[in-house]
């Protein structure tokens, strides 16, 4: 590891972590869904989006990351891919009684979990500015002294670290809410409520991704 990139690790962990906390469509989908099905379901969705960011960064190592910033038709099918796919969440959410029942978060923990990590994959990988992330962040702190390969897998585990942990607390507090929705009486109420928070989240999807 040359000197001048060690130096800037520091600051891209410190980049890293006030792009993970400031509020984004990730943030928003785990914290309705720790709400709703509590932090185990949570956390498996958590482990989707890391995943997610590692195979952009893989990708970005490669250059795959830089042809999708650089093809319009190619981001622009990303972006409405994932807008059409958070709808269709949310149409999900306000249509299934299983969303938010006593049975969604019983027995079913393990199944809901799998569905959660998928869910979690899908919506990063249908995320166009995971990929320009990494094309025009993070290819500022790659000193051209070393090997661009390594140091872009290298700056890529350290973000997935930073935002799994942001994404982890984000998880832990959203469930302490759950039992709010366990009582019948509120269980639609709060099952439409978390679908219009998912559209709301596709709409920002659509609107911070347009160029």
């Amino acid at each position: 590891m040359t000197e001048p990139f060690a130096d800037s690790l520091a600051a891209f962990a410190l980049t890293a972590l006030v792009i993970e906390v400031t509020p984004g469509p990730n943030m928003g989908y785990l914290a309705v869904l720790s709400l709703s099905r509590g932090w185990q379901v949570g956390a498996a969705a958590v482990a989707g989006v890391a995943l997610g960011h590692a195979v952009y960064g893989v990708a970005a190592a490669l250059g795959v990351a830089a042809l999708i910033d650089a093809s319009h038709l190619l981001y622009e099918l990303l972006r409405w891919a994932g807008v059409a796919y958070m709808l269709w969440l949310a149409w999900e959410t306000w249509a299934s009684e299983a969303e938010t029942s006593p049975e969604a978060s019983g027995g079913g923990t393990r199944g809901h979990a799998r569905v959660a990590f998928e869910r979690g994959l899908i919506t990063n990988l249908l995320n166009p500015k995971a990929a320009v992330f990494f094309v025009t962040v993070m290819t500022n702190f790659v000193k051209p002294e070393g090997s661009v390969v390594t140091q872009t897998l290298l700056l890529s585990a350290i973000f997935v670290g930073i935002a799994t942990a942001v994404h982890t607390a984000i998880v832990l507090l959203a469930s302490r809410l759950q039992s709010f929705s366990a009582d019948a009486a509120r269980r639609q109420p709060v099952r439409r409520a978390l679908a219009v928070v998912l559209a709301a989240i596709a709409v920002w999807i659509a609107y911070s991704t347009a160029r």
